[in-house]
């Protein structure tokens, strides 16, 4: 599956935060991410991630390991992504770590998430603050064929519509970059 994804930076976080009210409840929750790479930072250097994510919320605390490979569309940066759940996270960064793997850069991530379905699909949007990083984010998802990454985005392009953000607020920015320039 793709992850067909748009990300934003937002100028009025407050008021998109309202909007998303309106369309579901929202999940405060602080993402601890580790992101791990060859030796030769290959992973890297071919746009590919694998991530150790520790999720903390008021349900409890979650772990899953992802493998997202390299962008399929240019323009959103869209990507396969594989996910799965971890019972045990020290054990998934001693694996990854035993293969030869090793992290690459480690943050936090401060998100408000809200699930909702738009257009017929299921789709995620987060609010996002990096604390070393200016400003809030916004992220929409979905996860789909590739056959039909093309309409998911034209469809999440709308829900951003609805939320105030235009094109001209859309970013390829990552966040592993953002937080890798602010720290040299």
């Amino acid at each position: 599956m793709i992850e067909a994804e748009l990300k934003a930076r937002v100028h009025s976080p407050k008021a998109v935060e309202r909007h998303l009210d309106k369309l579901a409840a929202a999940r405060a929750e602080v993402y601890q991410d580790t992101y791990y790479d060859r030796t030769d930072g290959s992973l890297d250097k071919a746009g590919e991630e694998l991530r150790v994510r520790t999720v903390h919320g008021t349900d409890g605390t979650r772990t899953v390991l992802t493998y997202k490979g390299a962008a399929v569309d240019g323009d959103s940066g869209s990507k396969p992504e594989h996910e799965t759940r971890v019972e045990n996270p020290e054990a998934a960064h001693a694996i990854l770590r035993g293969l030869g793997h090793v992290p690459f850069i480690t943050f936090e991530k401060h998100c408000r998430n809200y699930d909702f379905a738009a257009h017929g699909r299921k789709m995620l949007a987060t609010l996002v603050h990096v604390p070393e990083i200016e400003g809030t984010f916004l992220e929409v998802e979905t996860l789909v064929p590739e056959a039909d990454l093309m309409a998911a985005l034209d469809n999440i392009r709308a829900v951003l519509a609805d939320l105030g953000i235009g094109p001209e607020d859309l970013t390829r920015e990552t966040h592993t970059g953002a937080v890798a320039a602010q720290r040299r």
